[in-house]
């Protein structure tokens, strides 16, 4: 058990600086003239990502008989975009979302979470967003950087932008473009690199070795990192680069080795976000043996016309965590873990 009077006692200081980020991270974006709303924490699907899980629920009829499954959010980003659709450009949502994953020192299953979108742009002005955010909120801890564990990260200089494909060739030392379509050359090369690579691993569990093992270790040290231009098999949501459709407009925010947020040029093609839908999802039933339906309104909103935008999920506590120098996320939540 986490919580204690004792440990409380000691959690004081960092619960300080968690009430401070938080007014800090309000006041950045009303300050822009965002507006903050708040949508159902319970969905029709909690999320795309075949490797996202969710918390499930039955509702039940008056009879007792369940009448359909819902789930909690992971993520309030369908429900933002409904928004968006209907005519609201700048808007932000900061809330508690669920994911049944990891509980480890830098996770818990539930969480403090901030997203916000903005219309008529892309994921350009959502770094430089991040990068304001980042300096409002050193400024409101009294930091001069961000710290976790021995390492540190300074957000009053410049910020570090760069690509997957410039990762992959720095720190693990090939070009991922040459592997986008052969799993066994993948497979084969990350086995060049020292890594294990089985016999049945998928594409994607090679991907996310080589990130796990040279290149996250790398990003954001000194300086905050914008990891930028996924695969497009990894950016369910995302919108394809223009010149080079086999690689999307997300970005990740690392700072301290941390990831720390995860962004988007949002895709407005209902089509196209329907196929996604179909892809990612038969990979979570042959992953995880479960699938969750798809939110037709939402399909229906990008059918409607949603406009070009940038969005973003940060994680606040681990925001706070790296502004407070934690090294537990038990530190900085009010009662601990559940």
């Amino acid at each position: 058990m986490w919580w204690h009077p004792e440990n409380f006692k000691a959690q004081k200081p960092y619960l300080e600086v968690r009430s401070a980020v938080i007014r800090a991270v309000r006041g950045f974006f009303d300050g822009q003239g965002f507006t903050e709303v708040e949508t159902p924490i319970l969905q029709v699907c909690p999320v795309i990502d075949a490797h996202i899980r969710a918390f499930g629920t039955d509702l039940r009829g008056m009879d007792g008989e369940i009448a359909r499954k819902l789930y909690l959010h992971t993520s309030p980003e369908f429900a933002m975009k409904k928004l968006m659709v209907a005519g609201m450009e700048k808007i932000y949502q900061i809330c508690h979302v669920f994911r049944n994953g990891d509980d480890t020192k830098r996770h818990s299953p539930e969480f403090t979470m901030i997203e916000w979108y903005r219309t008529h742009s892309d994921y350009n002005e959502i770094m430089e967003d991040c990068i304001g955010l980042l300096r409002d909120v050193a400024v409101a801890a009294d930091i001069k950087k961000y710290v976790y564990k021995q390492y540190g990260c300074d957000p009053y200089g410049d910020f570090e932008r760069i690509t997957v494909r410039e990762a992959f060739v720095k720190y693990a030392g090939f070009d991922l473009a040459d592997y986008l379509e052969d799993t066994d050359a993948l497979r084969a090369k990350v086995r060049e690199i020292g890594l294990r690579a089985a016999d049945d691993d998928h594409w994607d569990d090679l991907f996310f070795r080589v990130m796990d093992a040279k290149i996250e270790p790398h990003l954001g040290m000194m300086k905050p990192t914008f990891l930028c231009d996924y695969p497009i098999a990894m950016a369910s949501l995302s919108k394809p680069k223009k010149d080079d459709p086999r690689f999307a407009e997300r970005f990740e925010l690392y700072v301290c080795g941390i990831e720390l947020a995860n962004a988007f040029s949002e895709l407005t093609d209902a089509a196209e976000q329907r196929r996604r839908y179909h892809i990612e999802m038969d990979i979570k039933e042959r992953l995880y043996g479960e699938r969750y339906p798809l939110d037709e309104e939402f399909v229906a909103a990008l059918e409607y016309g949603m406009p070009e935008s940038g969005g973003i999920a940060l994680g606040i506590d681990r925001l706070v965590m790296l502004a407070a120098g934690a090294s537990d996320i038990n530190q900085i939540l009010w009662c601990g873990k559940p």
